[in-house]
């Protein structure tokens, strides 16, 4: 029934059906990431979360999701994974939230960390596992680790000197790179990393989004124990 509704009625009913579906709280670093820039545009969506690794788990994520995997975003009758294709769908669906910089080379750059933090730093995501629950406290690291680490912290220094002004986040205002390390910025605090001091004050500003907040509350609520991320 619904496709026999007007063409006008129906696109603003699809338009607004937002769904995010998304795995554990405590543990899935790339559900963050687009859940934090959605809550950043103001929209109004539901939360499918679905436990990860337990009977049953990739049937109802293979129910949402094409790729089998979470986060997977359906607005209307639209599905989109990935967690930055689904960011960079909602800096377009929402262009209001302003989720890239509006200049241009600031935003070349915050799209090639944010593609960076996507594609790499594949010893930080198996040595430093995003775990909200566990106790702080820090872990010996590797020569690779090392590099990672020191890696993130350039971006977020160059970042932060180039283009932060005006605001506290990378890019001086919220965007797009910031919801990319966020789950970075959780790890570094689970695992009790050194920064400076520089680093240390944009850890505080993402840990104090009311967004961030919610989340981690989440996180530390779940009963949900993944023997091989704890």
């Amino acid at each position: 029934m619904t496709l026999a509704l007007p063409h006008r009625l129906f696109t603003l009913q699809i338009m607004n059906e937002l769904l995010l579906v998304i795995g554990n709280k405590n543990y899935s670093s790339w559900s963050l990431r687009p859940w934090l820039a959605l809550k950043h545009t103001g929209a109004a969506f539901r939360e499918e979360r679905i436990p990860l690794y337990v009977p049953g788990a990739r049937e109802r994520i293979n129910a949402f999701s094409p790729s089998g995997k979470v986060p997977c975003l359906i607005d209307g009758n639209l599905r989109v994974w990935d967690s930055l294709a689904i960011c960079e769908y909602l800096a377009e669906r929402f262009p209001q939230a302003q989720l890239w910089p509006h200049d241009l080379r600031a935003r070349a750059v915050a799209r090639s960390v944010s593609a960076e933090m996507h594609a790499g730093f594949a010893t930080l995501r198996s040595e430093m596992g995003m775990n909200i629950r566990r106790p702080v406290g820090g872990k010996p690291l590797t020569a690779a680790l090392q590099v990672d680490i020191e890696r993130i912290l350039a971006i977020w220094r160059d970042c932060r000197t180039q283009y932060g002004h005006g605001g506290d986040f990378l890019f001086g205002r919220f965007t797009i790179a910031d919801a990319m390390f966020a789950p970075v910025v959780l790890r570094f605090q689970t695992y009790d990393v050194h920064v400076d001091s520089q680093a240390r004050r944009y850890m505080e500003t993402i840990l104090a989004l009311p967004a961030m907040q919610e989340w981690m509350k989440d996180g530390r609520q779940e009963s949900e124990s993944i023997p091989h991320m704890d």
